[in-house]
């Protein structure tokens, strides 16, 4: 279920166990409407924030045991430098969340004029697109 912690944060979520789905893990995911927070480690803590207008795509995968357990990995391409993919790995409302991330992250980027320059469907080369 979702966890509510402050007017901003749409969902905070824990890595969980494959067996069981049980969330003994010291990663947690936090999304918000502005960007996306990972944090892990127990001696050691990291935080990694994407911002949610760099997130280009959203796929969701569902392995059999994730399935059995209610579980789903979510992986955001983002044109964050440092996580390129980043994963909410094994976590419960996958495909809400996924949604949820889909459509904030296309409303970020029309709210900052972020115009996708992704290749897509060319050859890549311009040298022949020039010439003619």
């Amino acid at each position: 279920m979702e966890e509510r912690m402050e007017e901003n944060t749409e969902f905070v979520e824990r890595k969980r166990w494959l067996f069981l789905g049980l969330p003994f893990t010291f990663t947690k995911y936090i999304i918000k409407e502005d960007v996306i927070t990972v944090t892990s480690g127990f001696f050691k803590t990291v935080e990694n924030d994407c911002y949610m207008y760099k997130v280009q795509d959203v796929e969701l995968s569902t392995t059999l045991v994730e399935k059995l357990f209610g579980l789903g990995t979510i992986t955001c391409f983002t044109g964050d430098t440092t996580h390129p993919k980043l994963l909410l790995e094994h976590i419960k409302n996958a495909r809400t969340i996924k949604e949820f991330l889909l459509k904030t992250s296309e409303e970020a980027r029309l709210k900052r004029r972020t115009v996708n320059m992704l290749d897509i469907g060319s050859d890549g080369d311009m040298d022949d697109l020039l010439d003619n």
